[in-house]
């Protein structure tokens, strides 16, 4: 997840968490790990997940919307492309989908 400009975790976070894990159920997933990015962080959320990835049998990844990795919608791709070909994770965006 990241965090609106404020940087400052709150009531619509929880309930963005709460999304994805009512989604990870509907899907039979159990979320096990939430990754969130602040702006004055100076480890990037996106990296950490990455290795996560890389280091354990982990293979789905569930964000709120493509915003959540990148504003740019060039970036978003790229983002995308890195988990789901170089690494073999398969990206779940819960924005648009059936509830």
């Amino acid at each position: 997840m990241r965090l609106a400009a404020s940087d400052e975790y709150g009531p619509e976070d929880d309930t963005l968490q709460s999304g994805m894990a009512a989604h990870a159920e509907r899907e039979g997933f159990a979320l096990e790990r939430v990754f969130i990015e602040q702006l004055r962080s100076n480890e990037p959320a996106f990296d950490s997940l990455t290795d996560a990835l890389r280091t354990s049998r982990i293979r789905d990844v569930i964000v709120p919307s493509l915003w959540h990795f990148a504003r740019l919608p060039g970036l978003q791709r790229a983002m995308r492309e890195h988990i789901e070909q170089e690494i073999g994770a398969r990206i779940w965006i819960i924005q648009g989908a059936q509830q």
